[in-house]
């Protein structure tokens, strides 16, 4: 008899706690470290109430702006990182990650539509413009949600995976084609809106913006949670999974759906964030050795929002106010993972 469920189990045990750990560390010194330096000291009466005498400045700089910049990486990493499982395990390919169905690139014309046709602004009904930030989440959860749902149209038309798969990076293609379009006739200033943000950005979101990213990330990730029996019946294959009782249509448009929440609203409020989707899974995989979700996928959200925040503090240049791009700091971690996995794959086990 195998003892490598026992030995997931025990490394998941040991894993689990410790990451929890290492976020809680990370989220602390989240709140410590940035552009701005803070005293020690002033960041603890910041965070525990007794601000009497602290700047004031300083205030806003922890409560409005370093403490919703980490609770938006933890959710952000997260999400990303259990959409990639998710895809991986579907598609039985481990370089799916969440930008592979068009999803992505379905937020990033909305956006796009947004900055580069309307200047900022749009409307939803006549009389009724909506600019700003407001107009920039709007669009990419409705650029998304339409590319989410033609996915889920052609899935239940097309029970071939891998059709499925190139089916979504056609619509990825068209969707970066009229991205392109609008590019070329759009002014250079509006242009250069549409690229800043392209760069990815976890300080975008205010305090009064976080409850709804809470929200959908935990429906999102809520629903990952509830899928973990039909994600280790896709291991076994589409047959194996059928002939145990498993709706595979219905998991199929389950796991469309999780994964279209979790990467629109990441899309939407983060901008478009690479590798981490990708990458994540599989460090999660190396560390427990196993493709079992009961003990995977908590590693790999866990796992996914420590990366994340390390990322986030990378992107603060030491000694100077300027910030790097996000998505200038994620391809450290990333590309040095799928560059691995390619020359590894035949070692590593992802699909039981």
């Amino acid at each position: 008899m195998s003892n490598k469920p026992m030995l997931a189990e025990r490394r998941s045990a040991i894993y689990f706690p410790s990451l929890s750990l290492l976020l809680v560390v990370l989220f602390i010194v989240s709140l410590f470290y940035g552009a701005v330096f803070i005293p020690p000291k002033s960041v603890f009466a910041i965070c525990f109430g007794d601000a009497g005498n602290v700047n004031e400045a300083w205030r806003s700089i922890v409560l409005q702006s370093r403490v919703p910049q980490a609770v938006t990486a933890v959710l952000a990493g997260s999400s990303l990182a259990v959409s990639g499982l998710l895809l991986q395990t579907l598609f039985r390919n481990p370089l799916a990650g969440p930008s592979i169905l068009g999803i992505t690139d379905g937020a990033n014309l909305g956006v796009a539509a947004v900055l580069l046709y309307f200047g900022g602004t749009m409307s939803i009904t006549t009389g009724f413009p909506v600019g700003g930030y407001v107009a920039l989440i709007i669009a990419a959860l409705f650029g998304a949600s339409i590319v989410l749902m033609l996915i889920i149209w052609f899935s239940t038309r097309v029970r071939n995976n891998v059709m499925l798969l190139i089916i979504g990076i056609m619509i990825g293609y068209l969707a970066s084609s009229m991205i392109s379009i609008l590019n070329f006739y759009a002014s250079s200033d509006r242009v250069h809106a549409f690229v800043i943000w392209g760069y990815g950005n976890f300080s975008a979101v205010s305090v009064e913006q976080l409850p709804w990213f809470l929200g959908f990330a935990f429906v999102g990730l809520t629903l990952s949670i509830l899928l973990i029996k039909p994600l280790n019946a896709l291991l076994l294959g589409e047959l194996y999974a059928a002939n145990l009782g498993v709706k595979v249509r219905r998991t199929r448009i389950l796991i469309l759906l999780c994964t279209g929440i979790l990467t629109a609203t990441t899309t939407a409020f983060c901008g478009p964030i690479g590798f981490i989707g990708l990458a994540v899974p599989h460090v999660a995989r190396l560390l427990l050795g196993t493709s079992n979700h009961k003990q995977l996928l908590p590693v790999t959200l866990l796992t996914g929002a420590c990366i994340a925040l390390i990322c986030n503090l990378l992107t603060v240049v030491p000694g100077t106010n300027y910030i790097l791009p996000l998505n200038a700091v994620t391809p450290l971690f990333g590309a040095p993972i799928i560059i691995y996995v390619i020359m590894n794959r035949k070692n590593i086990r992802y699909f039981n």
